[in-house]
């Protein structure tokens, strides 16, 4: 694909998804052949961070006006999943392109190991508890793949108990989409040498010292387990009503640029528009009218 410089919303679903989305090779996603630091659509891969910033910035007024869109006509949702390893970038994404959008039209949710009471119940339910409603658009900062790229990287579950697991997302996505929920599923891929200077950075700061966890040093040292896992979990949930986009996260700022490139692109799609009451606009004018 010849790529160039691009700016504003002159990306659409289908240009996006020719480069971003995953493509299963015999049943298996190989992300060895995604390049973490690569930067789709923009030429000039020195700058590519200023022109991601600066583009982004410009962005913000059409997410929030495409959003606006979806939130006032009330009737389909979005439901954005970020999926990735430890310091590639969820929470980023999330206050540079999320941030954008009214938060009165956005519902988040984030999934953490199971607690009380959780760890009773089916592993759907606390994530259908936090499903977009109508007009919503849903973020996830992790999700229901947790309960299967943890276990695969792992080995803590048997190959039945995963098997059982992937059937049940894809039915439970498949729902969503019958309900009227269009799914953008982004793994956010980061490289191993790009994750120990996010690691560093951390432990230098003092405001970002206390988002380190020794567990993520044991998560790291599964790094190719992980690699492995999320190749398989990807590519036996990715179709075309749901499907994956590995969006390269070694530049921050580029990722953030990508991921709100694929929203817009989502909501462009759906084409949603204000709702037009039947009101009589000429009553309700003279109702309104100063008295003589």
């Amino acid at each position: 694909m010849s790529r160039s410089t691009v700016t504003g919303r002159n990306l659409d679903l289908t240009t996006l998804s020719m480069e971003l989305r995953a493509r299963p090779v015999d049943g298996y996603v190989n992300l060895a052949g995604y390049e973490p630091n690569a930067t789709p659509f923009i030429d000039d891969e020195a700058d590519a961070e200023k022109i991601a910033v600066r583009d982004l910035e410009k962005m913000q007024s059409q997410l929030y006006d495409a959003h606006d869109l979806l939130f006032a006509e009330s009737d389909r949702k979005v439901l954005l999943v970020l999926q990735g390893l430890d310091c590639s970038g969820k929470n980023g994404t999330i206050s540079h392109v999320v941030i954008a959008m009214n938060p009165a039209g956005v519902r988040m949710a984030s999934f953490l190991k199971p607690t009380g009471g959780e760890v009773q119940e089916h592993f759907l339910e606390r994530i259908r508890r936090e499903v977009p409603r109508s007009g919503q658009l849903g973020v996830f900062d992790r999700s229901h793949y947790e309960d299967v790229i943890v276990p695969l990287a792992l080995m803590t579950e048997d190959e039945s108990t995963i098997d059982g697991r992937i059937d049940e997302i894809n039915e439970f996505e498949a729902e969503l989409v019958e309900s009227g929920t269009t799914i953008l599923k982004c793994m956010l891929h980061i490289s191993f040498d790009e994750q120990r200077e996010r690691f560093l950075r951390r432990l230098r700061r003092d405001d970002k010292r206390w988002k380190f966890s020794e567990g993520d040093l044991e998560t790291r040292r599964h790094w190719n387990a992980f690699q492995t896992a999320y190749g398989n979990a990807i590519a036996r949930t990715t179709n075309d009503t749901a499907p994956w986009y590995v969006i390269p996260a070694d530049n921050k700022s580029y990722r953030n640029w990508l991921v709100a490139k694929l929203l817009l692109a989502i909501f462009d799609s759906m084409g949603p528009s204000y709702p037009q009451p039947d009101l009589d606009l000429n009553d309700l004018r003279a109702r309104l009218a100063p008295p003589n």
